[in-house]
């Protein structure tokens, strides 16, 4: 069993390589950029961690892992635009650099990439992984206008805001392994299983990301804290502090939200802890880590073989940037 890390590299050196053709010059190579600047790679790892659970890992593992990681690009781009966002992990954004018009058609680009990854798959498991593929990006679609139509919205529940956080981040986390296990002769019970998993963490990778940007050590989080509240976005925090605020909290947040000077995150900080959010917060985070864990738990396999799994949960769970 290889460990997160390890898989890392091996992915790493794998998708590498010039992932479009060479011309025309002007489409291609915003691509190519964009895949330059990084990133964590999780969702393809999880792939491969899905299929190694069930088997030894395949070279049709590595191709779909691929196929994810240029799915899950092309979302950021088009994310970046919609988002006016003039930076990713440091780095001009795409829009940002080479302009709207070629922005959109990298992204439409990239997707078709990964479609052409897919190819490359046993035909015998061809139909049950498109049929997953397909559905996790049109929920990942979903996921995504219903954040933005939740910025126009006076009030949002908590039970809209997770099923909003479960289209637009768990599913690709979920689909993820899923995909990998099914590549690995999984059972049906055993995907049902994984792709839970999946998905309560990924819940609670989210919880603990809003968490960070309000209560993390700027060092450790590796950017400044409070931005979430500058943008008035409706995060686990807020919404949970809309719904247990005094009156006069309350009203003190709302005027809070219209504003946009120098001490709106400090006070809006203030209120937050006399509404005992942070504790809420890490309460709520380990209850959705605790129903993977089950998940996890439940899946019909030795233990060894489950400990990449774990290890990769502790480690998301215990990020500080």
């Amino acid at each position: 069993m290889h460990d997160f890390k390890e898989l890392v590299a091996e992915f790493g050196t794998r998708f590498g390589v010039a992932q479009f053709p060479a011309a025309p010059a002007s489409l291609y190579e915003p691509g190519e950029y964009f895949l330059s600047i990084g990133g964590k790679r999780i969702r393809p790892i999880l792939c491969v961690l899905g299929n190694e659970l069930f088997s030894e890992i395949t070279e049709d593992a590595w191709s779909l892992a691929t196929a994810i990681e240029l799915f899950h690009n092309f979302t950021l781009i088009h994310d970046d635009m919609m988002d006016a966002a003039a930076l990713r992990r440091g780095m001009q954004t795409v829009h940002t650099k080479y302009g709207d018009n070629t922005a959109l058609l990298t992204g439409d680009v990239m997707l078709i990439r990964a479609y052409e990854k897919l190819q490359n798959i046993n035909p015998a498991h061809l139909p049950k992984i498109l049929s997953l593929f397909n559905t996790t990006a049109r929920e990942v679609c979903e996921g995504q206008q219903l954040d933005m139509d939740f910025e126009k919205m006076p009030s949002v529940t908590l039970d809209a805001y997770i099923h909003m956080i479960t289209l637009k981040t768990s599913v690709l986390l979920a689909a993820s392994l899923e995909m990998g296990a099914i590549l690995g002769g999984a059972t049906p019970g055993n995907c049902k299983h994984l792709y839970e998993f999946g998905k309560n963490l990924g819940i609670a990778f989210q919880i603990q990301d809003d968490y960070l940007d309000a209560f993390g050590d700027p060092e450790k989080f590796g950017k400044e804290v409070g931005g979430d509240i500058r943008q008035n976005k409706k995060t686990f925090l807020l919404l949970h502090a809309l719904e247990v605020a005094t009156p006069d909290q309350r009203a003190k947040l709302d005027t809070l939200l219209e504003s946009s000077g120098p001490d709106k995150v400090p006070q809006v900080m203030e209120i937050f802890k006399a509404c005992n959010v942070d504790a809420w917060a890490i309460e709520l985070k380990e209850k959705y880590l605790q129903m993977a864990l089950a998940n996890l738990e439940d899946i019909a396999v030795t233990s060894a073989r489950k400990s990449a799994l774990l290890s990769l949960a502790n480690y998301l769970m215990q990020r500080e940037n």
